[in-house]
């Protein structure tokens, strides 16, 4: 079978764009549509910060009756493209048919944007944005999809992997009851230890003005992250302020934490209400009677899974208990206010942070999916290596 490529430049392709996995799932429970407005952030230069460093460029994919086959967007991020010593683009919001000529006719397209403009490797799924959202390609825990994480067949690993892509780095999501006896002794223990410094203070969203936690946030995402993670860029207020923006109908105070040594910002937990118990009633649109349904399942109906979307502690404070401390901290409010919140779903832990990975399981995390973000290699001469070879652990 033949397909054709074409490049979206008007609307009426846009709203085909979203619609290409609306057909490809439509007979998936586990898969929930994203909010359209969402994805429509990420392509649109007056609302993606990201658009200032980079470009970003996307496909549709149609079969020889017109009909539509897939979808692929290719983006690059001069912040840090060239953070190894060969360039890296992006390819993300891949979905496709399960066929082989269809899904290298659109790798190959993004490959060749990439290479026209000095690209050696192309490194996904990922976003043309932060990490925290559609990151990486579901390989393991085909389960009831979680808000803001990619979920897609599983036959999609074999069509990267066919093509050439290798596994880059992998994202664990842990899941855990909420509940202090869950917690081990190490856990306890260490903090307890912390908090008995009176240097140290832990404290809600709601104890701090908006603005604090805007710089906490900063502060900390710019020295927790990049000083060991490799390949992760840094944040200015104007990002952060985004973020927040983007948070603000679904922040809950009791689900972000943060640590002070001596009022500096030394740790932050972001967590959000696990939303994709709402927006399965959704379908794509809030707006209209969607918006009452939103407000529903938000204030009324609540869920009880809480979503940890990003949890970083300062380089010279990791291994002294900040990371224990905030855990058991949350743990004892969600007992003290008896919230409606009973698990966690801790998503985004890499395979390169193995603090990260312990303390999931010290606080009696189970791993219950498993993304992976690939790399393609444009030239042979290049050594391919794993991120985890890269960071310092």
């Amino acid at each position: 079978m033949k397909y054709a490529i074409e490049e979206v430049t008007n609307e009426r392709q846009a709203r085909e764009f979203l619609l290409v996995p609306a057909r490809l799932y439509k007979h998936d429970r586990n898969w929930v549509r994203p909010l359209d407005d969402d994805m429509r952030k990420v392509f649109d230069p007056g609302r993606n910060p990201y658009f200032t460093h980079g470009e970003c460029t996307r496909w549709l994919l149609r079969d020889e009756r017109g009909a539509l086959a897939g979808r692929v967007a290719a983006f690059i991020d001069e912040n840090l493209c060239r953070a190894d010593e060969y360039a890296v683009g992006g390819m993300g919001f891949f979905e496709c048919v399960d066929d082989r000529e269809a899904a290298f006719a659109l790798f190959d397209r993004c490959r060749e944007w990439l290479r026209e403009r000095g690209m050696e490797a192309m490194e996904g799924p990922e976003n043309f944005g932060e990490r925290n959202d559609w990151w990486g390609l579901l390989v393991e825990g085909f389960e009831p999809a979680n808000y803001g994480m990619p979920y897609n067949p599983p036959y999609y690993r074999e069509l990267l992997e066919a093509y050439g892509f290798r596994d880059y780095f992998q994202q664990y999501t842990y899941l855990t009851r909420l509940l202090t006896e869950n917690l081990s002794k190490i856990v306890i223990w260490k903090s307890e230890r912390l908090l008995k410094n009176g240097a140290y203070k832990l404290c809600s969203f709601k104890e701090i003005s908006l603005q604090r936690a805007k710089e906490a946030f900063l502060e900390v995402y710019n020295h927790a992250w990049l000083a060991d993670l490799h390949g992760v860029g840094g944040m200015d207020m104007a990002q952060v302020d985004i973020l927040f923006k983007n948070l603000r109908p679904v922040i809950d105070p009791e689900l972000i934490y943060f640590a002070f040594h001596e009022e500096r910002p030394i740790g932050f937990f972001i967590m959000i209400p696990e939303l994709n118990y709402i927006l399965k009633h959704l379908n794509g649109k809030t707006s209209g009677w969607n918006a009452l349904k939103f407000l529903y399942y938000r204030h009324v109906n609540r869920g009880d899974v809480a979503l940890g979307l990003i949890f970083g502690v300062v380089s010279e404070f990791q291994g002294r208990g900040v990371e224990a401390a905030i855990i058991k901290f949350f743990c004892d409010r969600v007992v003290e206010h008896k919230s409606h919140y009973k698990w966690l779903q801790m998503s985004w832990v890499g395979d390169f942070n193995k603090a990260q990975m312990h303390l999931m399981e010290y606080v009696g995390g189970v791993k219950c999916k498993t993304h992976i973000t690939y790399r393609k290699l444009f030239r042979d001469d290049i050594v391919f290596r794993r991120s985890v070879e890269k960071v310092k652990i």
